[in-house]
């Protein structure tokens, strides 16, 4: 064999080996995107309080991320939690071990999403000590791929002004942390909703606003599963689902955070998602090419509404578009929740401005689309109403709340 064949020979080789590197890496890593949304669906099954048949289930979705995904430590450490509810000790060390040797996130964060944070039959005090929130807004989206908003980020500035407003709000300006467009990654998001947790305690009232796309885990799903961030990679055909899965924030953290993590007693989320850049026009429902566009389901709201002293209001029901206007510059939804909120100087509970902005929001979006918007609340058993506007230390919530 002549020297130059023998080189070409190992160089071609070497590509051979590469490419099978390559592949397998590639392999490894699409099985541990569907291995992460095994995890969500399996957060999403065992809310707080669950019975064991319940939790069973949940551990059953765990062992299969476990097979997509050996490596997937927050699934060996939330099989650990429920393997021990249901008695299983031995199981439950096996996998605590597990998830230590795999680096799990969650372990050390001492996440524990299977348990309430706040204690039932407790209501809140009379007065609120502190307020904090966080205020994400996402129309700009690092991969070309997605839709743009016209008015996430605008939203999200809006609504943090009128927070740390003195006349209505009353939030302290570095007690409200805002993230936009590049801000809002997918890391960031979470870090933010680590610091809600850790900074509010029980006598406080925490707000969390989103505005950015929500994506369904299928096309025929009913509910938002992701919360599209900045860096949320969809892949760039219908094949996409593995990065989705990867790298976009799972709905279910932000409603375990609210239901497990915040001892907060008072707790108001407002999530607009699925903006429909072409509804309008008639467009389809899709964020990108192959993924589909939600808003949140009833089982995601009455999921964060879990516990003592939580309100959730989305911008629309599950199968409805959330809808922007250039003649307002801003989404039907935030732009008549600000208006609601403005009434009585911030000081009417969540339970008297809403039917206000469900009735504005509604007859916009029929008068200017013929487009059906209805926004939605859902409320916990316990706690009272919650009034966002109310200022801190001696004065008294509306309603006992």
């Amino acid at each position: 064999m002549k020297l130059g064949s023998a080189i070409n020979t190992a160089q071609w080789l070497f590509l051979a080996a590469l490419i099978l590197a390559l592949g397998t890496t590639a392999a490894a890593q699409n099985r541990c995107g569907a291995g992460k949304d095994l995890v969500v669906q399996a957060l999403e099954r065992v809310p707080p309080g669950s019975n064991a048949s319940t939790m069973e289930d949940g551990v059953e979705l765990l062992k299969h991320a476990i097979g997509e995904c050996e490596s997937l430590g927050d699934a060996w450490y939330y099989r650990s939690l429920l393997e021990r509810k249901l008695g299983n000790a031995r199981k439950a060390d096996y996998s605590l071990q597990k998830a230590r040797d795999n680096n799990s996130e969650a372990l050390q964060q001492n996440l524990d999403p299977f348990t309430l944070s706040t204690r039932p039959n407790v209501p809140p005090s009379s007065t609120v000590r502190e307020k904090w929130a966080l205020v994400v807004g996402i129309g700009k989206f690092k991969q070309a791929e997605i839709d743009p908003l016209k008015y996430a980020a605008a939203d999200a500035s809006a609504f943090a002004s009128w927070l740390k407003n003195p006349a209505y709000g009353r939030f302290k300006p570095d007690h409200v942390a805002m993230l936009t467009d590049a801000e809002a990654t997918t890391r960031n998001i979470k870090e933010k909703l680590n610091w809600l947790a850790r900074s509010a305690g029980a006598d406080d009232l925490v707000v969390i606003y989103i505005a950015t796309h929500g994506s369904s885990r299928e096309m025929d799903t009913r509910g938002v599963n992701y919360i599209i961030t900045y860096d949320t990679e969809v892949g760039k055909n219908m094949d996409n689902e593995d990065a989705l899965f990867a790298t976009a924030l799972p709905m279910v953290d932000v409603a375990n955070t609210v239901a497990s993590r915040v001892e907060a007693q008072r707790a108001a989320i407002f999530v607009d998602t699925c903006y429909g850049a072409a509804a309008a026009g008639g467009g389809t429902k899709l964020v990108a090419p192959g993924v589909a566009s939600a808003s949140v389901s009833n089982e995601t709201l009455n999921r964060i509404a879990q516990g003592t002293g939580r309100a959730v209001l989305a911008a629309s029901t599950a199968d409805q578009e959330s809808l922007e206007d250039s003649t307002l510059g801003h989404g039907y939804f935030t732009y008549y929740l600000l208006e609601g909120l403005r009434k009585n100087q911030g000081l009417d509970s969540l339970a008297q401005v809403f039917p206000y902005v469900r009735q504005q929001v509604t007859a916009r979006a029929e008068q200017r689309w013929k487009m059906q918007q209805t926004p939605v609340m859902s409320q916990s058993d316990q706690g009272g109403d919650i009034v966002i506007g109310v200022a801190t230390g001696a004065v008294k919530a509306a309603n006992g709340g």
